[in-house]
Protein backbone atom coordinates (compact mmCIF):
# COMPACT_ATOMS: atom_id res chain seq x y z
CA UNK A 1 0.00 0.00 0.00
CA UNK A 2 1.45 3.65 -0.81
CA UNK A 3 1.85 6.22 1.59
CA UNK A 4 -1.24 8.38 1.13
CA UNK A 5 -3.70 5.36 1.77
CA UNK A 6 -1.88 4.60 4.03
CA UNK A 7 -2.33 8.14 6.13
CA UNK A 8 -5.93 7.75 4.95
CA UNK A 9 -6.50 4.19 6.50
CA UNK A 10 -5.24 5.31 9.43
CA UNK A 11 -7.32 8.45 9.93
CA UNK A 12 -10.02 6.65 9.38
CA UNK A 13 -8.99 3.99 12.21
CA UNK A 14 -8.12 6.59 14.59
CA UNK A 15 -12.00 8.11 14.27
CA UNK A 16 -13.18 4.68 14.45
CA UNK A 17 -11.84 4.24 17.69
CA UNK A 18 -12.44 7.71 18.99
CA UNK A 19 -16.21 7.09 18.45
CA UNK A 20 -16.33 4.02 20.26
CA UNK A 21 -14.44 5.08 23.08
CA UNK A 22 -16.61 8.09 23.11
CA UNK A 23 -19.68 6.12 23.18
CA UNK A 24 -18.75 3.81 25.63
CA UNK A 25 -17.61 6.54 27.83
CA UNK A 26 -20.98 8.56 27.62
CA UNK A 27 -18.78 11.57 26.26
CA UNK A 28 -20.20 11.83 22.55
CA UNK A 29 -20.82 15.34 23.22
CA UNK A 30 -16.89 15.68 22.63
CA UNK A 31 -18.19 14.61 19.05
CA UNK A 32 -19.41 18.15 18.21
CA UNK A 33 -15.92 19.69 18.44
CA UNK A 34 -14.23 16.87 16.69
CA UNK A 35 -16.82 17.28 13.80
CA UNK A 36 -15.77 20.74 13.84
CA UNK A 37 -12.25 20.19 14.34
CA UNK A 38 -12.34 17.50 11.47
CA UNK A 39 -13.26 20.83 9.06
CA UNK A 40 -11.31 23.23 10.17
CA UNK A 41 -8.63 20.58 9.46
CA UNK A 42 -9.12 21.15 5.47
CA UNK A 43 -8.47 24.71 5.72
CA UNK A 44 -5.27 23.95 7.03
CA UNK A 45 -3.95 21.08 5.00
CA UNK A 46 -4.87 23.16 2.40
CA UNK A 47 -2.85 26.08 3.53
CA UNK A 48 0.06 24.11 4.45
CA UNK A 49 -0.05 22.56 0.57
CA UNK A 50 0.75 26.94 -0.35
CA UNK A 51 2.91 26.99 2.83
CA UNK A 52 5.56 24.30 2.52
CA UNK A 53 5.35 23.48 -0.73
CA UNK A 54 4.73 26.68 -3.56
CA UNK A 55 6.52 28.74 -0.49
CA UNK A 56 3.69 31.30 -0.03
CA UNK A 57 2.33 32.44 3.33
CA UNK A 58 -1.29 33.22 3.19
CA UNK A 59 -2.68 35.58 6.32
CA UNK A 60 -6.33 35.67 4.78
CA UNK A 61 -7.01 32.27 4.30
CA UNK A 62 -10.13 32.77 6.74
CA UNK A 63 -11.78 35.08 3.88
CA UNK A 64 -12.07 32.15 2.09
CA UNK A 65 -13.19 30.02 4.43
CA UNK A 66 -15.96 32.79 4.99
CA UNK A 67 -16.96 33.01 1.35
CA UNK A 68 -18.08 29.76 0.84
CA UNK A 69 -19.59 30.08 3.67
CA UNK A 70 -21.48 33.04 3.69
CA UNK A 71 -22.11 32.01 -0.41
CA UNK A 72 -23.82 28.93 0.69
CA UNK A 73 -25.40 30.56 3.85
CA UNK A 74 -26.95 33.47 1.58
CA UNK A 75 -28.46 31.43 -1.03
CA UNK A 76 -29.73 28.78 1.03
CA UNK A 77 -32.00 31.22 3.23
CA UNK A 78 -32.55 33.80 0.65
CA UNK A 79 -37.01 33.87 0.22
CA UNK A 80 -37.36 33.52 -3.56
CA UNK A 81 -41.24 33.79 -3.68
CA UNK A 82 -40.91 37.82 -4.23
CA UNK A 83 -38.98 36.66 -7.29
CA UNK A 84 -40.95 33.75 -8.65
CA UNK A 85 -42.27 35.37 -11.34
CA UNK A 86 -38.79 35.79 -12.54
CA UNK A 87 -36.94 33.79 -16.00
CA UNK A 88 -34.08 31.98 -13.13
CA UNK A 89 -36.29 31.42 -11.11
CA UNK A 90 -38.71 29.54 -13.14
CA UNK A 91 -35.34 27.57 -14.13
CA UNK A 92 -34.57 27.32 -10.88
CA UNK A 93 -37.98 25.90 -9.70
CA UNK A 94 -38.15 23.74 -13.55
CA UNK A 95 -34.56 21.75 -12.29
CA UNK A 96 -35.77 20.80 -8.95
CA UNK A 97 -33.24 22.84 -7.49
CA UNK A 98 -35.47 25.24 -4.99
CA UNK A 99 -37.04 23.67 -1.68
CA UNK A 100 -40.37 24.42 -0.61
CA UNK A 101 -41.44 25.25 2.96
CA UNK A 102 -43.23 26.68 5.40
CA UNK A 103 -41.47 29.24 8.68
CA UNK A 104 -42.72 28.97 12.10
CA UNK A 105 -44.91 32.30 11.42
CA UNK A 106 -47.06 30.14 8.70
CA UNK A 107 -45.11 32.24 5.71
CA UNK A 108 -44.46 30.00 2.47
CA UNK A 109 -40.67 30.25 1.43
CA UNK A 110 -38.87 29.10 -1.33
CA UNK A 111 -35.42 28.77 -1.09
CA UNK A 112 -32.51 27.18 -3.19
CA UNK A 113 -31.42 23.88 -2.70
CA UNK A 114 -27.88 23.88 -0.68
CA UNK A 115 -26.93 20.91 -3.23
CA UNK A 116 -27.52 23.95 -5.84
CA UNK A 117 -25.69 26.58 -3.57
CA UNK A 118 -22.16 24.50 -3.04
CA UNK A 119 -21.31 24.54 -6.34
CA UNK A 120 -22.02 28.17 -6.59
CA UNK A 121 -20.12 28.54 -3.62
CA UNK A 122 -16.81 26.87 -4.62
CA UNK A 123 -17.38 28.83 -8.27
CA UNK A 124 -17.53 32.14 -6.41
CA UNK A 125 -14.30 31.10 -4.37
CA UNK A 126 -12.31 29.52 -7.43
CA UNK A 127 -12.98 32.67 -8.77
CA UNK A 128 -12.06 35.19 -6.24
CA UNK A 129 -8.67 33.32 -5.32
CA UNK A 130 -7.79 33.34 -9.45
CA UNK A 131 -8.42 36.99 -9.25
CA UNK A 132 -6.28 37.90 -6.35
CA UNK A 133 -3.68 35.14 -6.67
CA UNK A 134 -2.78 36.96 -10.30
CA UNK A 135 -1.28 40.14 -8.73
CA UNK A 136 -0.63 38.92 -5.35
CA UNK A 137 1.80 35.91 -6.23
CA UNK A 138 4.02 38.40 -7.44
CA UNK A 139 5.00 39.53 -4.22
CA UNK A 140 7.34 37.67 -2.03
CA UNK A 141 8.02 37.44 1.58
CA UNK A 142 6.74 39.35 3.61
CA UNK A 143 4.82 41.96 1.05
CA UNK A 144 3.31 38.82 0.06
CA UNK A 145 1.78 38.41 3.80
CA UNK A 146 0.60 41.76 4.03
CA UNK A 147 -1.25 41.77 0.60
CA UNK A 148 -3.31 38.46 1.98
CA UNK A 149 -3.60 40.18 5.30
CA UNK A 150 -5.10 42.95 3.21
CA UNK A 151 -7.42 40.78 1.47
CA UNK A 152 -8.91 39.18 4.68
CA UNK A 153 -9.28 42.21 6.15
CA UNK A 154 -11.29 43.72 2.94
CA UNK A 155 -13.60 40.41 3.35
CA UNK A 156 -14.29 40.76 7.04
CA UNK A 157 -15.38 44.48 6.94
CA UNK A 158 -17.28 43.77 3.91
CA UNK A 159 -19.22 40.97 5.76
CA UNK A 160 -18.95 42.73 9.22
CA UNK A 161 -20.47 45.86 7.04
CA UNK A 162 -23.21 44.21 4.77
CA UNK A 163 -27.18 44.18 6.05
CA UNK A 164 -28.39 41.51 3.51
CA UNK A 165 -25.71 39.10 5.26
CA UNK A 166 -26.67 39.70 8.72
CA UNK A 167 -23.82 42.39 8.97
CA UNK A 168 -22.64 41.87 12.81
CA UNK A 169 -25.05 39.11 13.76
CA UNK A 170 -23.99 37.30 10.62
CA UNK A 171 -26.78 34.75 9.12
CA UNK A 172 -28.53 31.83 10.90
CA UNK A 173 -31.42 29.49 10.23
CA UNK A 174 -29.37 27.84 7.31
CA UNK A 175 -31.19 24.32 6.51
CA UNK A 176 -29.33 21.18 6.90
CA UNK A 177 -27.41 19.71 3.96
CA UNK A 178 -28.50 16.38 2.70
CA UNK A 179 -27.13 13.38 1.71
CA UNK A 180 -28.14 10.41 1.61
CA UNK A 181 -30.17 7.46 3.08
CA UNK A 182 -31.80 10.13 5.20
CA UNK A 183 -28.26 11.18 6.64
CA UNK A 184 -27.62 14.87 6.40
CA UNK A 185 -25.11 17.30 7.42
CA UNK A 186 -26.52 19.37 11.02
CA UNK A 187 -25.24 19.34 13.88
CA UNK A 188 -28.27 17.84 15.64
CA UNK A 189 -28.05 15.60 18.91
CA UNK A 190 -29.45 12.87 17.33
CA UNK A 191 -27.01 13.16 14.04
CA UNK A 192 -23.87 13.55 16.18
CA UNK A 193 -22.27 10.30 15.68
CA UNK A 194 -22.92 10.57 11.50
CA UNK A 195 -22.03 13.98 11.36
CA UNK A 196 -18.93 13.11 12.80
CA UNK A 197 -17.72 10.41 10.25
CA UNK A 198 -18.89 12.52 7.50
CA UNK A 199 -16.58 15.35 8.55
CA UNK A 200 -14.08 12.90 9.79
CA UNK A 201 -14.06 10.90 5.82
CA UNK A 202 -14.08 14.12 4.05
CA UNK A 203 -10.95 15.19 6.28
CA UNK A 204 -9.26 12.13 5.08
CA UNK A 205 -10.33 12.27 1.80
CA UNK A 206 -8.81 15.95 1.54
CA UNK A 207 -5.53 14.41 2.93
CA UNK A 208 -5.38 11.48 0.60
CA UNK A 209 -6.05 13.50 -2.37
CA UNK A 210 -3.20 15.79 -1.05
CA UNK A 211 -0.81 13.31 -0.94
CA UNK A 212 -1.68 11.78 -4.07
CA UNK A 213 -1.15 15.26 -5.75
CA UNK A 214 2.24 15.36 -4.23
CA UNK A 215 3.49 11.61 -5.87
CA UNK A 216 2.38 13.28 -9.63
CA UNK A 217 4.46 15.39 -11.72
CA UNK A 218 2.32 18.61 -10.31
CA UNK A 219 3.78 17.51 -6.66
CA UNK A 220 7.62 16.37 -7.82
CA UNK A 221 7.23 20.21 -9.42
CA UNK A 222 6.02 21.60 -5.96
CA UNK A 223 8.85 20.29 -4.36
CA UNK A 224 11.17 21.98 -6.31
CA UNK A 225 9.68 25.12 -6.42
CA UNK A 226 9.73 24.50 -2.68
CA UNK A 227 13.55 23.90 -2.60
CA UNK A 228 14.66 26.19 -5.39
CA UNK A 229 12.16 28.32 -7.31
CA UNK A 230 14.96 29.63 -9.91
CA UNK A 231 16.27 26.51 -10.60
CA UNK A 232 12.86 24.79 -10.81
CA UNK A 233 12.02 27.57 -13.74
CA UNK A 234 15.45 26.75 -15.08
CA UNK A 235 14.01 22.70 -15.80
CA UNK A 236 11.18 23.54 -17.19
CA UNK A 237 8.87 24.67 -13.87
CA UNK A 238 5.76 27.88 -14.51
CA UNK A 239 6.70 28.70 -11.09
CA UNK A 240 3.65 31.42 -11.60
CA UNK A 241 1.13 28.33 -12.66
CA UNK A 242 2.09 26.22 -10.41
CA UNK A 243 1.68 28.39 -7.73
CA UNK A 244 -1.58 30.35 -8.65
CA UNK A 245 -3.03 26.07 -9.57
CA UNK A 246 -1.96 25.13 -5.56
CA UNK A 247 -3.29 29.19 -4.01
CA UNK A 248 -6.76 28.31 -6.03
CA UNK A 249 -6.33 24.69 -4.65
CA UNK A 250 -6.37 25.86 -0.94
CA UNK A 251 -8.74 28.08 -0.96
CA UNK A 252 -11.66 25.53 -2.57
CA UNK A 253 -10.25 23.30 0.57
CA UNK A 254 -11.27 26.32 2.75
CA UNK A 255 -14.34 26.77 0.93
CA UNK A 256 -15.66 23.67 1.06
CA UNK A 257 -14.76 23.52 4.92
CA UNK A 258 -16.75 26.58 4.98
CA UNK A 259 -19.91 25.05 3.11
CA UNK A 260 -20.37 22.35 5.33
CA UNK A 261 -19.60 23.93 8.83
CA UNK A 262 -21.86 26.29 7.79
CA UNK A 263 -25.07 23.76 7.38
CA UNK A 264 -23.66 21.83 10.33
CA UNK A 265 -23.77 24.84 12.92
CA UNK A 266 -26.97 26.45 10.62
CA UNK A 267 -25.21 29.49 10.41
CA UNK A 268 -21.67 31.83 10.01
CA UNK A 269 -20.58 35.03 11.10
CA UNK A 270 -18.15 37.39 10.56
CA UNK A 271 -15.91 36.38 12.82
CA UNK A 272 -15.20 33.07 10.65
CA UNK A 273 -13.25 36.07 8.22
CA UNK A 274 -11.24 37.62 11.10
CA UNK A 275 -7.47 38.14 11.28
CA UNK A 276 -7.17 36.11 13.97
CA UNK A 277 -8.85 33.15 12.56
CA UNK A 278 -5.95 33.66 9.78
CA UNK A 279 -3.32 33.38 12.01
CA UNK A 280 -4.67 30.57 13.89
CA UNK A 281 -4.43 28.57 10.60
CA UNK A 282 -0.86 29.77 9.64
CA UNK A 283 0.11 28.69 12.99
CA UNK A 284 -1.21 25.48 13.32
CA UNK A 285 0.50 24.90 9.63
CA UNK A 286 3.99 25.63 11.64
CA UNK A 287 2.99 23.79 14.37
CA UNK A 288 2.81 20.76 11.87
CA UNK A 289 6.01 21.53 10.04
CA UNK A 290 4.39 22.79 6.54
CA UNK A 291 5.48 20.28 4.68
CA UNK A 292 4.16 17.31 6.84
CA UNK A 293 0.76 17.11 6.19
CA UNK A 294 -0.39 14.52 8.51
CA UNK A 295 1.35 15.93 11.28
CA UNK A 296 -0.33 18.67 10.49
CA UNK A 297 -3.85 17.26 10.31
CA UNK A 298 -3.25 15.57 13.60
CA UNK A 299 -2.22 18.63 15.35
CA UNK A 300 -5.02 20.92 14.36
CA UNK A 301 -7.78 18.56 14.88
CA UNK A 302 -6.10 18.23 18.69
CA UNK A 303 -5.52 22.09 18.96
CA UNK A 304 -8.86 22.99 17.61
CA UNK A 305 -10.51 20.65 19.77
CA UNK A 306 -9.33 21.90 22.87
CA UNK A 307 -9.71 25.71 21.55
CA UNK A 308 -13.50 24.74 20.68
CA UNK A 309 -13.73 23.07 24.58
CA UNK A 310 -13.17 26.44 26.04
CA UNK A 311 -9.51 25.07 27.19
CA UNK A 312 -7.68 27.81 26.74
CA UNK A 313 -10.84 30.09 27.83
CA UNK A 314 -10.49 33.39 27.60
CA UNK A 315 -6.32 33.49 26.40
CA UNK A 316 -7.36 31.19 23.30
CA UNK A 317 -6.19 33.46 20.43
CA UNK A 318 -3.43 34.71 22.94
CA UNK A 319 -2.25 30.70 22.94
CA UNK A 320 -2.17 29.94 19.17
CA UNK A 321 -0.01 33.56 18.91
CA UNK A 322 2.32 32.30 21.66
CA UNK A 323 2.45 28.68 19.91
CA UNK A 324 3.79 30.68 16.66
CA UNK A 325 6.06 32.23 18.27
CA UNK A 326 7.36 29.25 20.05
CA UNK A 327 7.59 27.33 16.44
CA UNK A 328 9.80 29.69 15.06
CA UNK A 329 12.12 30.63 17.82
CA UNK A 330 12.58 26.48 18.71
CA UNK A 331 10.95 24.25 15.97
CA UNK A 332 11.08 26.12 13.04
CA UNK A 333 10.74 22.21 10.92
CA UNK A 334 7.50 22.23 12.60
CA UNK A 335 6.89 20.29 16.11
CA UNK A 336 6.73 16.72 14.58
CA UNK A 337 10.13 17.04 13.58
CA UNK A 338 11.45 18.58 16.71
CA UNK A 339 10.36 15.61 18.20
CA UNK A 340 11.56 13.13 15.88
CA UNK A 341 14.98 15.02 16.41
CA UNK A 342 14.81 14.52 19.57
CA UNK A 343 14.67 11.20 19.58
CA UNK A 344 17.08 10.16 17.06
CA UNK A 345 19.22 12.15 19.59
CA UNK A 346 17.98 10.39 23.18
CA UNK A 347 18.63 6.84 20.51
CA UNK A 348 22.19 7.84 19.64
CA UNK A 349 23.04 8.76 23.13
CA UNK A 350 22.01 5.24 24.58
CA UNK A 351 23.46 3.59 21.87
CA UNK A 352 27.47 5.15 22.34
CA UNK A 353 26.73 4.02 26.36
Amino acid sequence: MNKPFNSFLFLLIAGIIIQLVLSTLGTTYYLTQLTMSAYYGLIVIGLAMLMGYAGQISIGHAAFFAIGGYTSAFLTTLNLIPYSSTLPCKIIVKLNLAVSSVDIYGTELLRLSPWAALPVALVVTTFTAACIGIPVLRLKGHYLAMATLGFGTVIYRILLGTEALGAADGLSDVPPLPLFAGLSVTGSSAMRIPNFYIAWLLMSLGLFILLNLLQSRTGRALRALHDNEEGAAACGVDAAKAKQGVFILSAVFAAVAGVMLTHFNAGIGPSEASVIKSVRYVALVTAGGMSGLFGTIVLSVILNFLSLRGVFGSYDDAVFGVILLLIMLFAPDGIPSKIRELFLSYKSKRTKE
